[in-house]
């Protein structure tokens, strides 16, 4: 039984504060945004969550392969700032995309691979014939506190993805996932804003989980970088996944299609699967794409796809991420703020 990808969809909200503007404000230099290779970020419209830009991308995964939502068994939304800490959001995500009653839902956190780990779940009930499609989000609009690093990159934006067994875009032919308790980044209940482990989020974290979770897929699939047309990493900044991209003998012009975190910042739990959404849009059939999501706290799930003759057909039936890219209005660090709730009463 093939398994893989029968349609996707993203969502970015059209505001944007350049990187500059933020450093002007904090005092902290014009080469930030060289430094982190992130020169502007997305930003929620006021009336913009976690929830509606997952329905957004649902909407636009379903519209891009004309699927009837009530064919939809599973809904898992992955974010690290759902709404609700008592409400799903899955739920929300199946009425507004007018799916049939007869579906499970479940929020999914695991930092920004909580949208991966959802991409697995579907898989497993598909594969296991429980349901005939899977819904699998993430989406997130991000936290950093005011003056912290994490407010240069973190963004908004999310994508969905419909898994299924039949009329796919694109196939997924193996994963491997490589996962450990290692406390580089965590926000407790109650907590506005994260916090980060400094010299813990590099090396022990990203790049260990990056590379052993994508060497081990490789391993088992006795593939190797030049068996790929392109490549997808997570993107917590400009240069890590450069940096792992080279580490681990992939090329910049491999992972070039899908390396959107200059324009829009990090979205976490969207981060990678906008960056694969961004390589399906230009990708032919027959073409392969590896990616590798990573997730504070921390683990990584690599997965190996096989691009199909049917992503010809639903390629134009919903935005492309390039088009989201550029519909971008722009804001000032106050009218910022005020979108992202940092004055509190």
């Amino acid at each position: 039984m093939v398994l893989g990808i029968i349609s996707y969809g993203v969502y970015i909200p059209r505001y944007r504060i350049r990187v500059g503007e933020i450093a002007r404000v904090w005092g902290d230099g014009d080469d930030i945004s060289e430094n982190l290779n992130v020169f502007e970020k997305s930003v929620p419209d006021l009336d913009e969550d976690a929830i509606t830009i997952a329905v957004e991308a649902a909407r636009n995964a379903l519209a891009r392969a004309d699927v009837d939502p009530a064919r939809i068994g599973a809904i898992y939304a992955g974010s690290e700032s759902h709404p609700y800490a008592v409400k799903p959001t899955g739920t929300i995500v199946g009425q507004a995309i007018g799916s049939s009653t007869s579906f499970t839902a479940a929020d999914f956190e695991f930092a920004c691979k909580a949208g991966t780990a959802a991409i697995q779940a579907c898989l497993g009930l598909v594969g296991s014939h429980l349901i005939d499609i899977g819904l699998a989000i993430g989406s997130d609009v991000s936290q950093g506190a005011p003056g912290d690093m994490l407010e240069y990159t973190a963004a908004a934006g999310g994508a969905a993805y419909l898994i299924g067994s039949d009329n796919l875009a694109a196939e997924i032919e193996s994963f491997y996932s490589f996962t450990t308790d290692t406390p580089d980044f965590w926000r407790r209940e109650g907590m506005p804003y994260p916090e980060h482990g400094g010299r813990f989020t590099g090396e022990p974290a990203y790049f260990k989980h990056v590379t052993s979770a994508a060497r081990g897929l490789m391993e088992r699939l006795g593939t190797k970088p030049e068996d790929y047309d392109y490549a997808v990493f997570h993107q917590p900044n400009g240069k890590f996944p450069i940096r792992v991209a080279r580490k681990l003998g992939f090329t910049r012009e491999q992972i070039a299609p899908g390396l959107v975190v200059p324009m829009i910042g990090n979205t976490y739990s969207g981060s990678c699967l906008i960056g694969l959404a961004a390589t399906l849009d230009v990708a032919r059939p027959g073409e392969r794409i590896f990616v590798t999501s990573f997730g504070s706290g921390a683990g990584s799930d690599a997965f190996s796809i096989r691009v199909t003759d049917r992503i010809d057909d639903i390629r134009a039936g919903a935005p492309s991420v390039r088009e989201y890219i550029k519909d971008a209005e722009y804001l000032d660090y106050a009218m910022y703020a005020k979108h992202k709730g940092k004055l509190r009463i």
